[in-house]
């Protein structure tokens, strides 16, 4: 049971009193009539064979108040997609599959490219960015709630509990992002969390002092949730990068484009387990190596924005500080770990810790070598602009596909 403290600048919203999950999806039948709600999938064709994403469409087959759910297919051929559709019509709710490698959206990601509107790479910010321009374009949800499809612990109150806040009418959010404990299997997860981002965040308010943007993020209890939801309309002017900096960038752009007052995050599940990512220290170009590298870069480059200078010195200094601070989260979760009951491989954490210096110093050169570097891609209200039948062209695509 969590506790009921404020700990930062937004609203945090608890799970106190476990609730029944038949109150909930009752309340939200109602305010699905007045704010429809829609749900955006973004799937590896991988997933599909794996030991989550079963269970997962036979959770969300019971839910009552969804009014679409968007589906986006990476990394899948003809027959896979051919099994896909197959696959997902256990769903009884309207959905519809955006298959990404398929010829149709290809030629619209191409067509994009060649005016400079397309995303830099693929990857689940590619993929997600896709779904938003199509739930924009099928204008059938007022709310939209994002989740991942590997999740191996799921049961279907996350999504009640992750949608609620921007589908009750009297609520004024414009974003919601879910939180949750990365304890199961009996050991502590979520190193990027715990051992980087935390540790980054405390480390550059220190050598910066007061920053509204750091104490922000500072108040998210698991800022790379993947899980999220919002009100469909923040999505036209959200501009999401395509890289591993998507929670973060995405966090970035609703602080930049919304007060305080309509940002919250919620606790949306007690455990919390999905497919982990390898460390890959001798390999930068991959897992929780490339990762850390990408999130650096993103903050970065928001600091930047804010008239932050940064230099070698600042690197260094960042490097140093970074290391003393996650060292001591180390001896803090390794005292909590043991008060749970939790395995706890301290070799293992303070390994991770040396990866992701390496990973600062890295993402340090290269934002000085490139300041330039704009991984974001262009919102939606851009994209309209300039190609005004790209939302005609994705409905045709899906329902062509389909």
């Amino acid at each position: 049971m969590g506790d009921f403290h404020q700990t930062g600048t937004i609203t945090t919203l608890h799970n106190l009193t476990r609730r029944p999950l038949e109150d909930l999806e009752a309340e939200l039948v109602e305010f699905s009539k007045r704010t429809p709600i829609g749900l955006v999938l973004p799937s590896l064709y991988s997933e599909l064979e794996g030991p989550a994403l079963g269970n997962i469409l036979d959770e969300l087959a019971q839910v009552p108040y969804l009014n679409e759910i968007v589906i986006g297919l990476d990394r899948a051929d003809a027959d896979q997609f051919a099994h896909a559709k197959e696959y997902f019509g256990r769903l009884p709710q309207p959905h519809h599959i955006l298959w990404n490698d398929g010829p149709r959206m290809q030629a619209i990601d191409q067509d994009l490219r060649d005016k400079g509107l397309a995303p830099q790479q693929r990857g689940k910010g590619c993929n997600v960015w896709y779904c938003f321009g199509y739930m924009l374009a099928s204008q059938r949800s007022r709310a939209v709630a994002l989740h991942d499809c590997d999740i191996v612990t799921y049961d279907r109150s996350l999504l009640a509990r992750l949608v609620y806040p921007v589908a009750h009418p009297s609520f004024s959010f414009a974003f919601c992002k879910g939180y949750y404990a990365r304890a199961a299997g009996g050991n502590m997860h979520g190193r990027v969390s715990r051992l980087f981002v935390t540790p980054v965040i405390r480390s550059l308010k220190r050598i910066f002092g007061q920053v509204e943007y750091l104490d922000y993020l500072d108040s998210f209890r698991y800022p790379l949730a993947g899980e999220f939801s919002l009100q469909a309309d923040v999505l036209r002017d959200l501009r999401i990068p395509s890289d591993w900096g998507l929670e973060i960038g995405t966090l970035s752009e609703v602080q930049r484009n919304y007060s305080r007052s309509r940002l919250c995050q919620v606790d949306v599940a007690d455990l919390y387990d999905h497919k982990h990512q390898k460390l890959s220290a001798d390999d930068p170009s991959g897992g929780l190596s490339k990762m850390s590298n990408d999130i650096a870069k993103a903050l970065f480059r928001k600091l930047a924005t804010q008239g932050h200078v940064f230099d070698q010195g600042t690197i260094r200094t960042l490097k140093a500080t970074y290391y003393r601070i996650a060292l001591d989260f180390v001896e803090a979760y390794h005292k909590d770990a043991l008060m749970n009951g939790l395995g706890f491989d301290r070799h293992a954490e303070e390994q991770a810790v040396e990866v992701f210096v390496q990973s600062i110093v890295r993402a340090g050169e290269q934002f000085l070598q490139n300041p330039m570097e704009t991984p974001f891609i262009p919102s939606w209200n851009r994209v309209v602009s300039a190609c005004p039948n790209i939302q005609r062209q994705l409905l045709d695509a899906v329902e062509a596909d389909r």
